[in-house]
C-alpha cells in the first residue's frame, strides 16, 4: 500500500540527535537521566512537534517518517529513542484537546514537551468549568522534563465512569522518582502524584476519542488514527532500533577475533530477526499512513508489534551467546543494548495476552478461512 512520501527533514536532524545521544549513552545510563544536551537536541530535532499542527508551528508528519527517526535515535541510545517516540505520540494525543487547549499548549510555539499516562489511575469529579483531578500514575516516561502532563482519569457519574484525559502544566504536579528498572534506565519513567488539581474543560478530553480515532477539532490524518493501528508502534520502534544498535556493536566486538561458525550462526540469525522485525514495524507506519484501518489490517499491526517485541528479545540472546563474556563487559555497549530491549519488550502494550493481539489476528484469520 504505497503512500506519497513526506521529508520534512526529520531523518536528517535525528542522525544529528543519534551521535550526540551515543556520546552520553553510557553516562545517561549510569546517572538514569539524559543528559541537558541531549534534551535539548530532542527539542531541536522537533519530534514533539511532528504530529502538531502547521498551524502552531508543527510538522503535520507522517508515522512513516517518524519510525524512521525514532530507529536512528535508537540505534545510539534506546532511552533517547523511547522519549522521541513518546513526545511524539504525546502531542498526537493531545490534539484531541478542544481547540482552546490546543492554543493553551503550542500558542508559544509547537515544542511543548508532553508525558502521557495511558492508565486510568486517578479520579476526577466535576467542578466550576472544569473538574478536579487527583491521583498516582506510574511510569510516566520522561517526566523530568515535561512541560505538562496528560493524564488518564475516571469521572464517576450515573452508570460506569467516564474515561478522560486531563492535560496539567509543570507545577501543578508532583513528581516522585521511583524509576529503578534494569533497563532504559534514562528515561526517568517515574511517578506522577495530582491532589486536587484543577483542570479547566478545555485541557481534557474523552478517552473514547482517543481509542476510536475520532477527532472533532482537527482534521489532520495523523489526529484521527484508531489507537488499535498505533498505540503498540510507539514502544516497538525504539526497541527494534536499539536491537539494530546491539547488532552493530556485537559485530563490531567479534570483527578482530577468532571466528567461530557457532558466533557467526548466532550473529547471522539475529541480524534476520531484526531485519524482519524492522520490516513489520514499518509496515504498520505504512498501514496508518495508508489510512488502512480495516480490522484485518489493524489487528496485524497489533501481531506484528508483539511479534516483533519476541523477535527482537531472542535476537538479543543470540548476540550474548555470539559475543560470549565479553558481551557482558559493563564499560561495553552490548550489555547495556540487552537490558534495554528486555526492558522495553517487557512492556505492556507488546504483549499478546493482554492486549488481545493473538485474540484479534486470529479472528481475522478465521475470518478468511
Amino acid at each position: 500500500m504505497p503512500v506519497a512520501e513526506l521529508d520534512t527533514g526529520l531523518g536528517a536532524v535525528a542522525e544529528k540527535l543519534s551521535h550526540l545521544a551515543a556520546q552520553h549513552a553510557a553516562d545517561a545510563d549510569t546517572t538514569r537521566r539524559l543528559a541537558p544536551d541531549v534534551v535539548a537536541g530532542l527539542r531541536e530535532a522537533g519530534f514533539a512537534r511532528h504530529f502538531v499542527s502547521s498551524r502552531w508551528g508543527g510538522t503535520d508528519g507522517t508515522f512513516t517518517e517518524l519510525v524512521g527517526g525514532v530507529l536512528t535515535v535508537s540505534q545510539a541510545c534506546a532511552s533517547t529513542g523511547w522519549c522521541a517516540s513518546l513526545l511524539a505520540a504525546s502531542s498526537r494525543f493531545a490534539a484531541h484537546l478542544p481547540e482552546a487547549g490546543h492554543e493553551e499548549l503550542w500558542g508559544g510555539g509547537p515544542d511543548a514537551f508532553i508525558a502521557t499516562g495511558l492508565v486510568p489511575s486517578g479520579r476526577a469529579q466535576a467542578a466550576d468549568g472544569g473538574w478536579r483531578l487527583s491521583g498516582s500514575w506510574s511510569y510516566i516516561s520522561g517526566v523530568d522534563f515535561a512541560d505538562w502532563v496528560l493524564l488518564c482519569g475516571a469521572v464517576a457519574g450515573e452508570g460506569p465512569p467516564e474515561l478522560r484525559f486531563f492535560a496539567l502544566p509543570r507545577g501543578s504536579f508532583e513528581t516522585v522518582e521511583s524509576w529503578d528498572c534494569a533497563g532504559m534506565r534514562a528515561t526517568g519513567s517515574h511517578t506522577v502524584v495530582v491532589s486536587g488539581a484543577y483542570v479547566p474543560s478545555h485541557l481534557s478530553f474523552a478517552r473514547a476519542d482517543m481509542e476510536t480515532g475520532r477527532n472533532s477539532w482537527s482534521t489532520q490524518p495523523t489526529h484521527n488514527v484508531p489507537f488499535q493501528a498505533s498505540g503498540a508502534l510507539t514502544f516497538i520502534g525504539p526497541a527494534v532500533g536499539a536491537a539494530q544498535g546491539a547488532l552493530k556493536a556485537a559485530a563490531a566486538g567479534l570483527a578482530n577475533k577468532k571466528r567461530f561458525d557457532a558466533a557467526e550462526v548466532e550473529l547471522v540469525r539475529a541480524s534476520g530477526r531484526i531485519d524482519a522485525a524492522r520490516h513489520l514495524v514499518e509496515q504498520n507506519a505504512q498501514v496508518i499512513d495508508a489510512r488502512a484501518f480495516t480490522p484485518e489490517f489493524m489487528a496485524r499491526n497489533q501481531r506484528n508489534a508483539s511479534f516483533s517485541g519476541e523477535l527482537v528479545a531472542d535476537a538479543l540472546t543470540g548476540l550474548l551467546r555470539a559475543a560470549g563474556t565479553a558481551g557482558l563487559t559493563e564499560s561495553g555497549p552490548l550489555q547495556r543494548f540487552w537490558r534495554d530491549v528486555t526492558a522495553a519488550t517487557s512492556h505492556v502494550a507488546l504483549r499478546f495476552d493482554i492486549t488481545k493481539a493473538a485474540r484479534n489476528y486470529s479472528e481475522a484469520l478465521f475470518a478468511d478461512a
